[in-house]
Formats: C-alpha cells, structure tokens, sequence
C-alpha cells in the first residue's frame, strides 16, 4: 500500500458514489448540506450529459420544474433549479413564460450548471472496482484516472465506509435487431442516438420508428416536420397495444409517489412481478401534447387532399431482421392480435425501444457472494434503498434507479430523484448515531391510500452497516 493509500484508509471518506447522472447529482446536492459528511462521486464520462441524443428543439421535460435535484426533499437548497434562474438572471423570464414543464435542453443546462459547480464530483474517473475489505471494515474503490481522449492518465484508490449505485440504465436494443444496429453501414440505431443521425437519416428515402413511448413519439414528429409533403415515407410501430397516452391524471400520477413506492415494496414479489408486466401506460405512453402535435401536423399535411405517406401501427412486433443489399432493412413483422405477417424495407430504423437497469451488482462483483438475491437471483434491496448483504459487511451499498422490481414503477421517475437521496441521506445518518435526520420527510404524500391496512408511523431507518465520521449536527 501507497504512502496515498495509506492516508486515504486512515481518512475515509462516508459515502462514494459510483456513476454522476441525475439521481447521483441529486445526492450529492443534498449531502452537501449536510455537515460533517465527506462524499466524492466518481464517472467515466469527462462531463455530465442528460440524454444528448434527444435533446431535440422544443421538447419538453415530462415532470414540473419542481422535480429537480432538491426541491421535493429542501426547497432551499441552494442547488434547485430557480435558484440556477436566479444566479442567470432568468428568474422574471421564467415567471412571466408561466413554465410548468421546461424543456429538455433547459434542464441538461441546470444540471450542467450544478456539475460544474458541486465540490466532490470526479468526472473522467472509470470506477474499476469496489471491494469489502474486513480488516479495515471499509470498502476498497479502485478507479482510472481518464485523460480528455478517454485513455488512462492515472490509477487510484479511495476507501469509504458506504456506496451508493447511481450507475442507471442502458439504452435497450431487441434482440433480433442488435446485430444490424451493431453494423456502421446500416442506419439501425437506438432514439438515444438520435441527433448523432438525424441529418443521415432526414436524407433516408424511407424510415421505420418503432417504439410507442415518449421517445417514439418525439423522434417520429420531428422526421414528419422536416420531411416533404406527399414523401414522408414514415413508418410508425410499435408492440404496445396503442398508441395512448402516459398517464397525466392527477389520482393516477400518486403511483409515482413516495406512498405508492412503500407500499409496492411491501408486496409480495410474485405480485410485485406481476403488477409491473401490466403497467405499460404509464411508464411508456407518450404525452398527450405530442400526440396531439402529432395528429396536427398529419392533419396539416392533408388539407391539399390525400393522405401522408405515412403508416402508424400498432400491436406490432419485429420477428426477424436482415439486410438488402448493404444500405436497407428488412423487418418481418407479426401483428400479435390479427395472427398476420408481412416484411417491411426500410433505410433506416430508430429503435425508441426503451432503458434497461444496469444491474447494481454487476458494478461490485467482488461483493456478489455478500449479495442476498430474490428468486429471480435480482439483489434484494431494503425500503430505504439498501442492497441486503451478508451481515459481516459492515457497510451499507445503496441503489439509485437500480430497485423497479422492488420500489415499483416510479423508481426511474425524476419526481422521485430527491426524495430518494433524502431517504439515503437519513438512513446512513441514523446510523452513524445521528440524533435526528437532516431531511424530515412527510409522513404522508399521496390522497390515494395504497392497500386496505394504512401503514404504521414511518419510523427512523434501523441502525444498518456503516459508520460515518462524526456528524456536526445540524442547526
């Protein structure tokens, strides 16, 4: 062990965090109201980016301007999203605009603004590995040092008496289409990808979205606008039984609620299973405006007579998928309920086809024989967010947008972000002997009452592994 080493096990730090995307952002703003706690957050890509890719003019952010970083856990975080209005002088603008939903770009901006400016945020640092080690009861984070051209400048290793997961999702791509999307001279990519293409794909004679989603919907209005009248040569699928919209009643909206998140984890996990097999609207419906923009501009785009050369369709599923010659598609569709299919050629194919959880215990494979698993062999992961190990690891691993089969539906959802951290931020306080925790959460969030029983008064986390430095309380 290094001199550097040395000195970092005999200082560790409270909490490392591996992966700095929104819900590990909104963490690290929380923790820095927190006297006394010593945090360092770690990612390999050399800045923060939100979905680049679909950073497309004029959409806008699904959830209120309130789902930032802080507000829903401390409203006077210096770190919220009016106060970055302020500190640009954007705050009249902003009010006067009457913005309850801002648009994508605008809150990249914000969450760039906070990267840049949040102490304790290592970017173009590759966590390599994270190990227990029960001599020093800490944990053990190796990671790389990256230089601006992705390459290795440096290697490192920091000790920390807990972790948190913020590593996210992946963009997903169905099997039967990933060795074309894997191919450069075919134009087969993920709606992540998108304006990386968009030009490529504007000159494309003929192009297939598949996808129902918010992402579908956005990338499909956007090809209709800038394509001619009379060739929009535009196919729309998707396997979704329609093309509804997500879920934007107010009653409805309280299953992406704190309520609704205690009460799922309280399930069985059979039932668990089951209920998410069966929630496609509200997660993957797109908004009712973009629909609506939808319907506009293919309505606008009949006035003259005729129909655009256009083909939505829904219920529709890709079977099989090869190339023509080495510049075209061809997808064989099944369409589930009518028991027909057909082949489709295409140039081009954007895959709207949603996010995968990257496992949380993929990113710590030294802890997997430590790791409790469910019967799906998923880690299992407490209420307050915390992978169940084996109780001679003695610190506490928890999980950010990594827990859907065990919080539910609303896990990814930004409005859930700082309640979250919050929870986090609690538990591992309470157990380092806090007397109270920095973020009183309300004890109730939703109208709806989940369940016939109502829940018992929410109590303070159990004293759980990990022992942070002395806390200096807060006033």
């Amino acid at each position: 062990m290094t001199t550097d080493q040395a000195t970092a096990a005999d200082q560790p730090l409270d909490l490392v965090g591996i992966g700095i995307g929104p819900c590990n952002l909104s963490l690290a703003a929380l923790a820095h109201g927190v006297p006394g706690l010593r945090t360092a957050f770690y990612e390999q890509s050399p800045e923060f980016r939100w979905h680049p890719g679909l950073l497309i003019d004029g959409t806008a952010l699904q959830m209120p301007f309130l789902a930032d970083l802080v507000t829903l856990a401390d409203p006077t975080s210096p770190w919220s999203f009016l106060n970055y209005l302020r500190g640009r002088e954007r705050l009249f603008p902003f009010y006067l605009a009457e913005r309850f939903h801002i648009q994508r770009a605008e809150y990249d901006a914000y969450c760039r603004w906070v990267s840049q400016r949040l102490p304790g945020l290592h970017f173009g640092h590759q966590v390599d590995a994270a190990r227990w080690n029960p001599e020093r009861a800490l944990f053990e984070v190796d990671y790389t040092q990256l230089d601006p051209e992705g390459e290795a400048e440096a290697l490192g290793r920091t000790y920390a008496r807990n972790l948190v997961l913020g590593v996210g999702t992946a963009p997903h791509v169905p099997e039967p289409l990933r060795p074309l999307a894997d191919a450069p001279a075919v134009p087969v990519l993920h709606s992540a990808d998108y304006l990386d293409h968009r030009e490529r794909l504007l000159a494309a004679a003929h192009v297939t979205v598949i996808g129902a989603g918010q992402s579908g919907a956005e990338v499909f209005l956007d090809l209709l606008r800038h394509r001619p009248i009379g060739r929009e040569g535009l196919h729309w699928l998707a396997r979704s039984p329609a093309f509804g919209a997500a879920e934007r009643g107010r009653l409805g909206l309280e299953q992406f609620t704190p309520d609704h998140a205690r009460f799922f984890h309280g399930l069985a996990e059979s039932v668990r299973d089951r209920t998410l097999a069966g929630q496609w609207q509200p997660v993957r419906g797109a908004a009712p405006e973009t629909l609506a923009a939808i319907h506009d501009e293919l309505y606008r785009r009949s006035l003259a007579g005729g129909w655009p050369d256009v083909v939505i369709t829904p219920g529709v599923t890709v079977r099989t998928a090869g190339r023509v010659a080495t510049t075209r598609v061809e997808l064989h569709l099944e369409h589930v309920q009518q028991g027909a299919r057909t082949r489709l050629t295409t140039d081009g194919v954007v895959l709207a086809t949603g996010y995968r959880e990257r496992r949380p215990d993929t990113m710590l494979a030294p802890l997997d024989p430590y790791t409790r698993r469910d019967a799906a062999g998923r880690p299992r992961v407490t209420e307050d967010y915390r992978l169940v190990l084996d109780p001679s690891v003695k610190g506490a691993v928890y999980v950010q947008n990594g827990e859907r089969h065990s919080h539910g539906v609303g896990a990814p959802d930004l409005g859930l972000a700082a309640w979250r951290s919050a929870v986090v931020l609690n538990a591992l306080t309470t157990a380092a002997g806090a007397d109270r925790e920095p973020f009183p959460l309300p004890e109730r969030t939703a109208f709806t009452t989940f369940g016939l029983e109502r829940r018992p008064e929410r109590r303070p986390a159990a004293p759980a592994p990990g022992r942070l430095a002395k806390l200096v309380e807060p006033a």
